[in-house]
C-alpha cells in the first residue's frame, strides 16, 4: 500500500504541469535524509519553516512603519502570509508546485532586520562586506535556526529564498511567482496601511492605477494576480501584461515617493542606526555576552558575522529593551 506522500507524488503528476517541480524530482537537501512517509519534501520545509523561531520573531519586526500605534498594520509576519496566499493562487491557476511555492513566500524574509530596511541599510553600513535581507534569509535556514544546525531545506527552496529580490541566480517558475507576489503584496498592502495612518487618503494614488488595477486594494490585488495567471499561462516566465505592468511600475514609484521615503513615515528612522551601531560595538567589545550558539560562530566565522547574525535576528522591541539596558542608566532607590 503506497504511503501519503507516494500517492500526493502521484497526484502531482496530474496537478503540475510540465514547468512546475515535482518534489520527486527536488534535487534534494545539502544533508541527505530519509523521506517522510507522510509529507512530501515541500511540505516538509513548510512546516520546518512555520516552526522555527525565526519566523515567530517576524510578528515583531516593522514592516514599513516603526511601531504604529494601532493594531491593524501590517508586520513582517503579516507580509509573508499575504505574500504566501497571493503566491499560491498564482501557482495553483498556473499548475505549479503549491508547496513549493509556500515553502519559498514563508521562507523570503526570514533575515529581515529590526525595523525594516532601515535595519537593513544600517547594518548594510556597519558589516564589511555589506548585509543583504534575501542572503542573510538563507544564512537563517542554513545556519542559524536550530542552535546553529539549520533547517536543511530543499536545494529549490533555498534558492528561491536566496533570489526572491534579485531573481539571481535564476530558480524556479514557482521562484519566480514568489518574487512577484512580494511586489503585488507589498505596494498594496503598505497603501493600505499609509491611508490607515494618515498619511494617503483614498484616492491619492496615480489615475493608471485607480483606471487599470481598481480603486481598493482587494480590487487591484485581484486584477494583477489574474492579469499574471493570464499573461503567463504556458509561458516559461512569469510575467504582467504591459498594460498592468506600465501600471504597476507607475504605483511602485508613487509608493516609493509618497511612502518609502516620506519624510513623516521615516522620521524616527535615523535613530535606528545609531541603535543598532551602539549595540554591534557593545557586543564587539564584550563578545561573552553573547548567547554560547553566536559564540560558536564567532570561533569560526568571525566575531563581526556573529554580532551581525545575532543584531539582524533581533525583533523591534528586543533591540529597544537592550539598548536601553546597556545604554540608559536606571533609577535607583536607597534602602
Amino acid at each position: 500500500m503506497p504511503c501519503p506522500r507516494e500517492l500526493r507524488e502521484a497526484d502531482e503528476l496530474m496537478l503540475i504541469c510540465e514547468r512546475g517541480v515535482l518534489s520527486r524530482n527536488s534535487a534534494g537537501r545539502p544533508v541527505p535524509e530519509p523521506e517522510c512517509p507522510l509529507r512530501t519534501c515541500f511540505q516538509r520545509d513548510v512546516d520546518r519553516i512555520t516552526h522555527s523561531k525565526a519566523f515567530r520573531r517576524l510578528k515583531h519586526k516593522t514592516q514599513v512603519f516603526l511601531q504604529p500605534e494601532g493594531d491593524h498594520y501590517r508586520t513582517r509576519l503579516t507580509h509573508t502570509l499575504e505574500v504566501a496566499r497571493i503566491a499560491r493562487t498564482i501557482s495553483r491557476a498556473l499548475r505549479l508546485n503549491e508547496d513549493l511555492t509556500e515553502a519559498i513566500a514563508l521562507g523570503h524574509d526570514l533575515g529581515h532586520t529590526p525595523f525594516g530596511h532601515a535595519g537593513e541599510r544600517a547594518l548594510n553600513e556597519i558589516y564589511p562586506g555589506g548585509f543583504r535581507h534575501y542572503e542573510q534569509s538563507l544564512r537563517v535556514v542554513d545556519r542559524l535556526e536550530k542552535s546553529g544546525r539549520g533547517l536543511n531545506l530543499c536545494m529549490e527552496t533555498r534558492t528561491g529564498i536566496l533570489n526572491h529580490t534579485t531573481g539571481k541566480p535564476r530558480g524556479s517558475l514557482e521562484a519566480d511567482v514568489v518574487r512577484l507576489s512580494d511586489r503585488i503584496a507589498y505596494i498594496n498592502h503598505d497603501l493600505d496601511d499609509a491611508e490607515r495612518a494618515g498619511l494617503l487618503r483614498p484616492g491619492d494614488e496615480p489615475a493608471i492605477v485607480r483606471e487599470r488595477l481598481g480603486e481598493r486594494n482587494s480590487r487591484r490585488i485581484n486584477s494583477i494576480v489574474t492579469d499574471v495567471i493570464n499573461t503567463s499561462a504556458g509561458q516559461d516566465v512569469i510575467l504582467m501584461s504591459p498594460a498592468v505592468s506600465e501600471a504597476v511600475s507607475v504605483f511602485t514609484d508613487f509608493m516609493f515617493s509618497e511612502v518609502y521615503k516620506n519624510p513623516v513615515a521615516k522620521g524616527e528612522e535615523s535613530k535606528v542606526g545609531d541603535i543598532l551601531l551602539s549595540i554591534c560595538r557593545h557586543y564587539g567589545a564584550h563578545p561573552e555576552a553573547l548567547p554560547p550558539e553566536y559564540l560558536k560562530i564567532a570561533e569560526d566565522e568571525g566575531l563581526e558575522r556573529a554580532v551581525t547574525d545575532y543584531v539582524s535576528g533581533m525583533t523591534d522591541k528586543y533591540v529597544i529593551d537592550v539598548y536601553l539596558d546597556l545604554f540608559v542608566p536606571r533609577s535607583w532607590q536607597v534602602r
